[in-house]
């Protein structure tokens, strides 16, 4: 039996699925489009309501592959590892795409060893090579100084993560609703790793702030000076209602805490306003945040990288510009509450 396919691996919480799913599923659907092959969901969670599992479908799934149980209500990688190869055997898909999470970090790798499998990690763009029907996967190499793209002709499936917010979720399409199938599969419970018992969870200091779902985020770089200087990213954040990014530099020299990071080593961002002050505009940055809807930059050297990407560009002194920006946007605030 040949490989044939493409899989996205879905992610729920607490009953919900998570929102990086859809972002998969566009992901899938343009592989699945070029391939002309059926395009299929799998979603091992706890409690899930068949809606939820239906909004899959509606995003452009054609196929859902649901194993739910409470015995699986909390992420442990030797039982999921097993449930997913099990599937795999199964139906032997050729492509399988996972959101580059912690969870999908952790499971794809556990099972591609298992199944010995190919796999990418933290591609930024996928493909379909033309005559091959192999996956192109694009990933930063060498600190994010090159884009490379790897191929696993050899391997199948093959198997890639992507960076969440790297592109946008699928939109939801009531006319697709009951053309799409939910496939129910009971868990076996031999798949269960018993040797694993979850016992607690812990947050890391400062995890609680959701710079990735911010529709605002103002970030500095190493072009503020020093730690101080972020006093007038944080308060421009907040007249914006936003919350604070940061380059990694600036998080290395301690100014800020690793929650803040925005790049290939930190969190990728996709805010409807993303403000660059004192960021020159690396690679490593800009793979970070170049999906945002509008990019504005600040720097005082006129061929900083960042102004190739961004949509308005201030030349000058952040420490001119940004108090007079955060003086205007303090007045405007002040009328609108008159």
């Amino acid at each position: 039996m040949s490989y044939q396919g493409v899989w996205t691996l879905a992610e729920a919480n607490d009953g919900e699925i998570k929102i990086v799913s859809y972002e998969l599923l566009t992901r899938g659907r343009e592989l699945a489009d070029k391939l002309r092959c059926e395009l299929a969901s799998v979603l091992i969670c706890g409690r899930i309501d068949e809606k939820d599992a239906e909004e899959l479908i509606l995003r452009g799934a054609d196929r859902v592959y649901l194993v739910s149980s409470p015995e699986l209500e909390h992420f442990v990688v030797g039982s999921y590892s097993n449930i997913l190869i099990d599937l795999i055997e199964r139906y032997r898909p050729e492509v399988i795409l996972s959101a580059a999470t912690t969870t999908g970090r952790t499971l794809m790798p556990h099972a591609a060893v298992k199944i010995k499998a190919g796999l990418t990690a933290d591609c930024t763009e996928l493909d379909i090579e033309e005559g091959t029907g192999n996956l192109l996967q694009t990933r930063p190499a060498i600190g994010g100084n090159i884009m490379a793209t790897i191929k696993t002709p050899e391997c199948r499936p093959q198997m890639a993560t992507v960076r969440p917010k790297s592109t946008r979720p699928a939109p939801r399409n009531e006319n697709r609703r009951g053309r799409g199938e939910i496939i129910r599969i009971e868990l076996a419970p031999a798949l269960l790793d018993r040797r694993v018992e979850r016992i607690g969870f812990r947050k890391n200091p400062g995890e609680d702030i959701n710079i990735q779902g911010a529709d605002v985020v103002v970030s500095g770089g190493r072009g503020l000076g020093k730690k101080e200087n972020f006093a007038l990213i944080r308060k421009m954040a907040e007249l914006l209602h936003g919350v604070v990014g940061a380059s990694r530099e600036t998080v290395d020299r301690g100014w800020i805490s690793y929650p803040h990071q925005v790049g290939l080593s930190g969190k990728t961002v996709t805010p409807k306003l993303y403000i660059a002050v004192g960021i020159s505009g690396a690679i490593q940055h800009l793979a970070g945040m170049k999906t945002a809807d509008i990019i504005v930059a600040i720097n005082k050297d006129p061929d900083a990288p960042i102004f190739r990407v961004a949509d308005f560009g201030i030349i000058g002194d952040f420490l001119e510009v940004v108090p007079q920006i955060n003086q205007s946007l303090a007045k405007e605030g002040e009328r609108s509450e008159v």
